[in-house]
């Protein structure tokens, strides 16, 4: 739980949830992690130097994943079935690299093999504290190969699109693969003779929650499962998590960016992820009744609507889950309440919410 005798910086926000390096040194942009040290192999889309996937890169895997695909492989061959991977780690001339196997070339192929994997790793309890019973979704997340590009998701198996293949939710971090998720912030600015004042709607985290119990968020806030938009991903989580209705989403929301930050998990485990951020401000000219957030799904315990101050003390107390507190951040640097003259830090904070995960260099 968040200790309250934190008083983090919004700079210490960024860098507590855009921690993970690959080829930097600690420096005061980075906290020294006992991980540091670990050899990332680059995962690779295909094993076959004529195919046009060669040399695209989807995810990073740390030597206990290595070492437990080399397991998979054994007991394949044991088995007379054909290898899922291709591990060319051992070649002390090239950069080691890992790919599917060359009959695994199509996005089909792809997912029914890492459905399998997953699966078999869940019941057999390789990793539980990733992928265990507690922590499966049950929910399909789409690998693109470039991750910054277009989320196609082609009905025709093809391999011409941007979408390689589905995969469980839960276990996207033991592959490194970067995921997708949307955040929307519902808020009120009242003009005064003097000054305006901001109110933001917050909910707080059910203490059921698999991850960041009793925490708190922005206003709504899903990951964007595989064959469904970004937007529409929106209006399901707004109706899902705050009983705003859809026709109200669409109306009165708009997407104002993204942000983007490389996260580590305590454990190790590389999750490197991009939120589509969208605002909901509230006009002074409408009831404000159908912009009032509710709990529904019974992943919200419930919703206040806290002042500016109030929010930010809260962030720096550690008391928001990590990442919402980035989006936060960026809708006070967009509202005009984090600015170059109040905050030292602004120019770093401003391109640490804009990461590429040192994507070149996988």
């Amino acid at each position: 739980m968040p200790d309250s005798d934190l008083r983090l910086t919004f700079l210490q926000l960024v860098q507590r949830y855009d921690n993970a390096t690959i080829s930097r040194p600690p420096t005061e942009f980075n906290s020294p992690s006992e991980f540091d040290d670990e050899v990332l192999v680059p995962l690779y889309l295909s094993s076959s130097p004529s195919s046009k996937d060669h040399q695209i890169v989807i995810g990073l895997l740390r030597p206990v994943i290595i070492e437990q695909l080399k397991t998979e492989n054994e007991q394949s061959r044991l088995a007379n079935k054909q290898e899922l991977w291709d591990l060319d780690i051992d070649t002390a001339s090239s950069k080691p690299r890992v790919s599917f196997a060359g009959w695994v070339d199509t996005p089909s192929k792809r997912t029914t093999a890492m459905k399998e994997l997953c699966e078999r790793w869940r019941d057999s309890g390789v990793f539980p504290d990733v992928c265990g019973p507690k922590k499966w979704r049950a929910e399909l997340y789409p690998v693109y190969k470039d991750p910054f590009g277009p989320h196609d998701h082609p009905k025709d198996d093809s391999n011409e699109s941007n979408f390689a293949f589905d995969m469980e939710r839960s276990a996207c971090a033991l592959f490194g693969v970067v995921t997708y998720g949307v955040h929307m912030t519902i808020y009120q600015e009242i003009e005064t003779d003097m000054s305006k004042e901001l109110k933001i709607w917050v909910p707080t985290r059910a203490k059921t929650k698999p991850t960041w119990p009793g925490y708190l968020d922005n206003t709504v806030a899903g990951g964007i499962p595989s064959g469904m938009g970004v937007f529409e991903s929106l209006v399901k989580e707004c109706m899902e998590e705050a009983s705003i209705t859809a026709d109200v989403v669409r109306k009165y929301t708009r997407c104002v960016g993204s942000i983007s930050y490389f996260f580590r998990t305590s454990a190790g485990w590389l999750q490197p992820e991009i939120e589509y951020v969208y605002d909901m401000p509230i006009p002074s000219d409408t009831d404000p009744i159908q912009f009032t957030p509710k709990p529904l799904d019974g992943e919200v315990e419930c919703f206040e609507l806290l002042d500016q101050s109030t929010v930010m003390d809260k962030m720096r107390a550690g008391k928001f889950k990590a990442n919402c507190a980035l989006v936060l951040i960026d809708l006070f640097i967009r509202l005009g309440y984090i600015t170059p003259d109040n905050e030292p830090e602004y120019m770093k904070i401003i391109t640490r919410l804009h990461g590429r995960f040192e994507y070149e260099k996988w």
